[in-house]
């Protein structure tokens, strides 16, 4: 009786260990989208609750097959880190396990006589050398299978003098295998749809044109925080008579509505703009009344700026300000002013109200820059705060070349933002 009560325990006892060891590495894969990080996070459970090593390879798109993780219970010896990197890719007749399982065999239960020889395998030795160099007595290769795809394969090893690896080894790793093998896969469809919302957002972004004084660059990025579109948008122009508009909007939302919304509203814009030369307020009045019209919903900022003025100067800025963070003035000098005239509801609110225009004289060898909220905004933090970052930025890069500017304003204050950026600068001569 008390026989079979230690084995009822040590049998109940082995099978929390085993979902102890999947909930956490479901934790582990759940915690972060970086593929790699992940995978060594997995490796490192691996070799505390099931084997004294493990190995994890992970087949590319090209199909290229490269070795992410290689942890050893000792803290890894020697040898165990030149063993990650590239590997060579397992040719069609390749018998060894871990070539036959990114074919689709396994899980794979191996014993020490069963590893083979490097000469014996048309699959080249450097993947068969970690089963020397660590000294498996047992092991397990299993595929990281996703949906048909095999993504790659998991090899967990045990050493000589412990518990050998079984077959009921085999159906926790297949298990432990799978989950991977859906994170990867999950994180490459993440990082897939992450590439297509950015090329999207970026083709209904326009390319500066028109005459080359003044100077003007943009910048857009997007947001490190989500994968879907947004409504960040900036555009540029030059008007029947020679004047260069300067916009910037944002429409509210992350989905693909707000994108193509985004889209009409520049089009309405530049529509409107090139028709009628009427002072901002009113241009931005004509655009307030469409968007009710076609998007009674739907809510969005935007500043219209019209900059008038030759190559020898003086040059003023025009301009109304629907609910947006107002645009910022960098002299040559580095002194720094926000254009806070003008200002007015933004768009979808209130489209009967009227709104007001205002100008300001540029000085000479002066940096225009108008911005998106997600350069300034941070959880949890007052907005006057980042405003006040951008104006430190932006006074010591005063002098330093437009596109320099641009980069610099992006890299110190653009790359914790957890939304969209835009950024529109102009430096006049001088």
């Amino acid at each position: 009786m008390e026989d079979d009560a230690y084995d009822i325990d040590a049998v109940l006892q082995q099978a929390l260990d085993r979902l102890a060891l999947l909930a956490d590495v479901g934790a582990a894969l759940a915690a972060t989208l970086d593929v790699r990080e992940a995978l060594r996070r997995v490796s490192r459970l691996v070799v505390h609750q099931l084997g004294d090593w493990c190995a994890i390879d992970l087949l590319d798109s090209d199909g290229t097959l490269e070795r992410i993780a290689v942890t050893h219970r000792d803290a890894g010896p020697p040898a165990a880190g030149p063993l990650e990197g590239p590997l060579p890719v397992p040719a069609d007749l390749a018998s060894g396990p871990v070539a036959r399982v990114l074919r689709g065999a396994g899980p794979l239960l191996l014993h020490r006589g069963d590893f083979p020889p490097a000469h014996a395998d048309l699959f080249p030795a450097r993947p068969l050398e970690l089963f020397r160099q660590l000294d498996a007595d047992t092991a397990i290769v299993a595929p990281l299978r996703a949906r048909p795809d095999i993504l790659g394969a998991i090899t967990i090893g045990r050493t000589s003098g412990d518990r050998p690896l079984t077959d009921a080894d085999c159906a926790l790793v297949e298990d432990l295998a799978r989950r991977v093998a859906l994170a990867v896969d999950n994180a490459r469809l993440y990082r897939e749809t992450s590439r297509i919302a950015e090329r999207l957002q970026r083709s209904l972004l326009p390319n500066l044109s028109g005459p080359a004084i003044p100077q003007r660059a943009a910048r857009y990025t997007p947001s490190q925080a989500t994968a879907e579109v947004g409504g960040d948008w900036y555009d540029s122009f030059p008007l029947p008579h020679g004047h260069i508009t300067m916009i910037i909007g944002d429409v509210a939302g992350h989905d693909l509505r707000a994108t193509v919304t985004m889209g009409q509203l520049r089009n309405m814009l530049r529509g409107i703009a090139l028709d009628r030369e009427e002072p901002p307020g009113h241009i931005l009045n004509r655009l307030d009344v469409a968007h009710h019209q076609l998007y009674p919903d739907v809510t969005a900022t935007c500043v219209y700026g019209v900059l008038k003025g030759n190559e020898d100067g003086p040059w003023e800025l025009h301009y109304s300000n629907a609910g947006h963070p107002p645009p910022l003035l960098v002299t040559h000098d580095g002194d720094t002013h926000f254009l806070e005239e003008g200002h007015g509801p933004l768009l979808g609110a209130l489209p009967d109200l009227p709104r007001d225009s205002a100008h300001r004289a540029l000085p000479a060898g002066s940096t225009l820059v108008l911005y998106t909220d997600g350069l300034i905004e941070r959880r949890g933090e007052p907005v006057h705060r980042g405003m006040t970052r951008l104006r430190r930025q932006a006074a010591a890069m005063a002098q330093e070349p437009l596109e320099e500017f641009c980069d610099e304003l992006l890299t110190h204050l653009g790359s914790e933002a957890t939304d969209d950026v835009a950024v529109l600068a102009t430096r006049l001569p001088g």
